[in-house]
């Protein structure tokens, strides 16, 4: 019978070096251990990683970022990467109120462009809040705490369409040595200032912390095409937007071998991995900013990061939900700060700071099969923002049309609101 050893107290370049041993040897890890608490993992990892290349070996081991005091647009810089893992502030249930904003343009006139944002989510959320019980009244039989919660978490689906992408957040970014590496490699010459100081920022942390296996010789060839590369690639924007569209890429005739898997799988439950190699699924779309940042936590496929502008207007929804004054206080708005921020004197990737995250950008996102199933089913729950759920709902009936052969498990029902959503919480629990 094999034998087996949990490991977990060592250190994330001890952990890398201790698994590289088996490569090189059949002796137990048992053994390996006292090798590596005598010799240590610095130069090994020196060696072998950053001087031969051995990359798999930094796979090994892993670390835990905590950032705090960015923007929502370092952030999805951040989480940009296909093996990203970590959590964020959530905007669907945190109040953002009191939240410092990044000013880049720093005049007078970015000022007033981010207070008058600030100041509508803020006067807003109590008379929504009462707005909104009076649509969804609490049942008998509804905790009136989870209520509450719910009607919270309603208030702030709605008015985070009048934060500005410069407000700031937090997030943790769990990953092994490679991927940070590999990640910031890139990030450092992102278009974005404040993404290539954080890059900077987190590669000195890991520099402290780990030197041994952050000390790679930077060449001015790789430099030279990493810059290009981030300068043309960085940012999505669609030369001709379209409200939906979806282009299936697969092999069908191999495809409909497969007819049994596809018809049988039960609710909750993914495809087999293997379907991947059939090619992929892509779809365009039109969606605000806030609901984007939402989508990108599907990572195993291709997310572009849009170009956040006012070009493409202000998702309707949002004003819709409003009760009549503040929908008519927020349309005005909307005008007076779309020639605020036009008026700016500013680089098209700096005013991204000043517009507010109710505003539509052009989507691209591309999925083999097994994870395009995973996120058109997942995100058309009504726990899902309503702006994506809707989304969510077009790429189903996309699917059904283009592949009817493929058995979807959707939630179709018209409603998008969900006293459950005030179960959607952390609590801390109380011992007696």
């Amino acid at each position: 019978m094999a034998k087996i050893f949990l490991i977990d107290e060592l250190k994330p370049e001890d952990n890398a070096m201790l698994q590289a041993l088996y490569s090189r040897s059949a002796e137990s890890v048992a053994t390996h251990l006292d090798k590596v608490k005598a010799s240590g993992s610095g130069k090994f990892m020196e060696q072998y990683y950053v001087g031969y290349g051995h990359a798999s070996i930094a796979d090994c081991g892993s670390t835990t970022l905590f950032i705090e005091g960015l923007s929502v647009l370092a952030d999805k810089i951040v989480q940009d990467w296909c093996l990203y893992s970590g959590q964020e502030t959530s905007t669907r249930y945190v109040d953002m109120a009191k939240q410092a904003i990044i000013d880049p343009v720093g005049t007078p006139a970015s000022k007033q462009i981010l207070d008058d944002w600030m100041a509508f989510y803020a006067a807003s959320g109590e008379p929504l809040k009462e707005h909104l019980r009076g649509l969804y009244p609490r049942q008998d039989n509804e905790d009136e705490k989870v209520y509450e919660r719910a009607i919270k978490a309603r208030s702030f689906d709605i008015l985070r369409a009048w934060l500005p992408a410069g407000i700031t957040t937090q997030l943790s970014w769990h990953t092994n040595l490679r991927q940070a590496s590999d990640k910031l490699s890139l990030m450092r010459h992102h278009p974005l200032p404040e993404a290539r100081q954080l890059a900077e920022a987190l590669l000195l942390k890991l520099q402290e912390h780990y030197p041994s296996s952050f000390s790679h010789q930077l060449t001015d060839q790789r430099e030279i095409y990493r810059q290009d590369t981030m300068a043309d690639l960085a940012y999505y924007e669609a030369p001709q937007p379209v409200d939906f569209a979806c282009q299936v890429n697969l092999d069908r005739q191999e495809l409909a071998g497969y007819a049994s898997v596809l018809q049988k799988r039960p609710p909750r439950t993914c495809l087999p991995i293997v379907l991947n190699e059939l090619g992929n699924i892509r779809f365009d779309f039109l969606l605000d900013y806030g609901s984007f940042r939402d989508l990108q936590r599907h990572r195993n496929g291709v997310c572009r990061i849009p170009l956040l502008s006012t070009k493409f207007g202000f998702n309707d929804w949002y004003l819709s939900e409003l009760p009549a004054d503040l929908k008519l206080a927020g349309a005005i708005l909307l005008v007076k700060q779309m020639a605020a921020i036009k008026a700016l004197d500013a680089t098209e990737v700096d005013k991204q700071y000043y517009t507010a995250m109710g505003f539509n950008v052009t989507c691209r996102v591309a999925y083999p099969l097994m994870p395009a199933v995973y996120t058109v089913e997942l995100r058309s729950g009504k726990a899902v923002h309503p702006t994506m759920r809707a989304v969510a709902h077009k790429m189903y009936w996309a699917l059904r049309q283009e592949l009817p052969e493929l058995k979807l498990h959707c939630d179709l029902e018209a409603s998008d609101w969900d006293v459950k959503r005030g179960l959607q919480t952390i609590i801390e629990k109380q011992i007696i």
